[in-house]
């Protein structure tokens, strides 16, 4: 067997010219502009720098062109993503995976792959043109955490954990699948010694790679570890090297190094990413691929497309799009069926499982530049990729409403209950005694005194940094439903709510913001779907002081009919001279951050300053709401 390194590191641009800046920072800025408008009207950005390729570039209106060097950085952003997705994977989870996830990822795999392959023949394409279209039109690229789910309520319930398995199962499959094209491709066939040096290979690169990973891994970070305990660079370089030498053992061995990457990025969740400064380097990795380099693929695969398929090839591609949609959806019910959840169900799973982006664009753009597929193969799979995801907020939102009419919405076999606070002050540790009537709460602090307090009043609560995912699994995070992010440090309550929603799924987030809302404060708190605990800031160390110290006390604000509830949720949540604490209604205390309107007979349990208390001795009647308020 020769060496021959990878395209990754072998590229050079064409006759040998330099990097062109001018037309990379056009690219990275129409691919900028374009994905955060997609996002804004709830679209994956990929979605719109691919249109924006078309739009703007060779396709249409020809203002973007293609430069020496933009194939090499694309290249390297969809590894370097493709290893940022294998670390969103936990093996975990694939073990776990129920039988209805199971059965909807094989359904929603296998039907409309066979019916893509169908029909690429059906049209005269070849047996490999069949396979590339089968194995787009199979894909499910549902980001585990879409803001979909979030938008409809979906987060606790049935049919989200049998999309996020499903997901997952069919991304590993779509992968492997591929990988065994190039295989067989780069043999010569599918003649036995062909055959049979394609799984050798495949099987020695999975061996190597599970050595490496379980075996070497561990050993290797220890030694970063010991080397330099505060260096991010060089865990940067650490993740980014394992990244890369799995991406060139994937093409040493016959196979593609997007594969290799995906792999890579598994093991070092198994191995390396449980610690902190790990994870931000993974943050990096993330926010340079998906931020900066593979955008750049996707503005550029645009440019690829060819307008001419909807003269010369639009029954083709009319074809694709309805295998596509209709093959996933009628799939993935029919192999759910003996999950028992009902074929309505199934319909839901299917119709949610139907966005596809960012891992079929780069197999297929990978086929393409090997002429493993045409021009115009490329340009109806980037089209049934834009048509399928773009349908997919209408089919969803409709199935999940006739479920919800009939009554078949199904929450979580676990269901959701309870709530984490991060923070174990003395503000936090009052609001807990009032919330365990809402389900199990747990408190998590790094102060080990703080800590011993709260289990000295009989709380729950442990000892941790709540930006380690170890640390939060162990309080219970996996089942809680809301997260109240309430230390002093507002940069740490948003890295807590972002991990609760990226790794937990946690529904409801809640944090505590200290300093004057800022741009880069509100598009954290955007980014991580999360919310502030008060329309103002507010110093939850001063309120934890007082506390302490007895300056400030718990009072009750019964909400009478008279009065107008809504001016007196805003008051309250201004934060000015009251920390609402609870609302109790029907016997139950809830969070106050999570209430959105207030009713007669509520009673709102807040922490008054004894100033503030003195100063309008009838509790917040100052402001003219007319609630009366009274010591508990």
């Amino acid at each position: 067997m020769t060496w021959t390194p990878s395209p990754l590191l072998a590229a050079e641009a064409p006759g040998g010219s330099g990097l062109e800046l001018g037309p990379l920072l056009l690219v990275l800025l129409v691919a900028w502009v374009a994905g955060r408008f997609a996002a804004r009207v709830g679209y994956p950005p990929v979605l719109g720098e691919i249109l924006a390729g078309i739009v703007l570039g060779p396709p249409l209106l020809g203002l973007l062109t293609d430069a020496p060097g933009l194939d090499v950085i694309g290249e390297l952003g969809v590894t370097l993503m493709m290893l940022y997705i294998g670390t969103e994977i936990d093996t975990a989870d694939l073990r776990r995976a129920s039988r209805a996830g199971l059965l909807a990822a094989a359904g929603g795999f296998v039907v409309p792959a066979s019916a893509g392959f169908g029909v690429t023949l059906l049209f005269g394409g070849d047996a490999l043109a069949g396979a590339f279209v089968g194995i787009a039109v199979g894909v499910t690229s549902l980001a585990t955490k879409s803001r979909i789910l979030i938008d409809l309520d979906l987060l606790d319930t049935r049919i989200a954990y049998v999309m996020m398995a499903g997901a997952l199962l069919a991304d590993t499959a779509t992968l492997v699948a591929f990988a065994a094209i190039i295989g067989f491709v780069d043999a010569g066939g599918f003649d036995l010694a062909g055959t049979s040096r394609v799984a050798i290979e495949a099987v020695a690169f999975f061996a190597i790679s599970a050595l490496v990973g379980i075996k070497l891994l561990p050993r290797l970070v220890r030694v970063v570890e010991r080397a330099s305990v505060d260096d991010r660079i060089l865990r940067f370089i650490f993740v980014i090297g394992i990244g890369l030498a799995y991406a060139e053992l994937a093409e040493i061995l016959g196979l593609h190094a997007v594969l290799g990457a995906f792999v890579a990025g598994i093991f070092l969740r198994r191995t390396v990413l449980e610690g902190r400064t790990f994870r931000e380097a993974n943050r990096t990795i993330h926010d340079l691929s998906l931020g900066f380099l593979a955008p750049v693929f996707f503005v550029t695969a645009g440019f690829e497309t060819s307008l001419d398929v909807f003269r010369t090839d639009l029954a083709f591609l009319l074809s694709v799009v309805a295998v596509a949609v209709v093959g996933k959806i009628v799939g993935t019910a029919l192999f759910y069926l003996p999950s028992g959840h009902g074929w309505r169900e199934g319909v839901t799973v299917g119709a949610g499982m139907n966005g596809r982006g960012a891992v079929e664009i780069i197999v297929a753009g990978i086929g393409l530049e090997r002429g493993l597929i045409t021009a115009e193969i490329f340009t109806i799979l980037v089209f049934m990729a834009v048509a399928t995801t773009a349908m997919v907020p209408a089919m969803l939102k409709w199935c999940v409403e006739w479920l919800r009419n009939r009554g078949e919405l199904a929450p979580a076999g676990q269901r959701r209950s309870g709530v984490l606070i991060i923070g174990a002050g003395a503000v936090a540790r009052q609001l807990a005694h009032r919330l365990t009537d809402h389900g199990p709460v747990r408190l998590v602090d790094s102060n080990p005194d703080r800590v011993a307090e709260a289990r000295r009043e009989g709380l729950g609560a442990m000892s941790g940094d709540a930006l380690e995912e170890e640390t939060l699994r162990r309080a219970g995070a996996a089942s809680a439903r809301t997260l109240l992010a309430m230390t002093s440090n507002s940069e740490i309550n948003v890295l807590a709510a972002q991990l609760a929603e990226e790794v937990f799924l946690i529904p409801e987030r809640f944090v505590a913001v200290r300093r004057p809302a800022d741009p880069d404060a509100r598009t954290a708190l955007d980014r991580v779907n999360a919310r502030q605990m008060f329309d103002a800031p507010v110093d939850t160390a001063m309120w934890d002081r007082w506390a302490e110290t007895g300056e400030a006390v718990e009072e009750v604000i019964e909400v009478r009919g008279d009065e107008d509830p809504e001016g007196l949720r805003t008051l309250l949540r201004g934060g000015r001279n009251a920390y609402p604490l609870t609302v109790r209604r029907d016997d139950r205390h809830v969070p106050f951050a999570s209430v959105t309107e207030l009713r007669p007979g509520d009673e709102i349990h807040v922490l008054r300053h004894l100033q503030s208390a003195d100063a309008t001795s009838n509790g917040l009647g100052d402001d003219g709401t007319g609630s009366h308020a009274r010591d508990d």
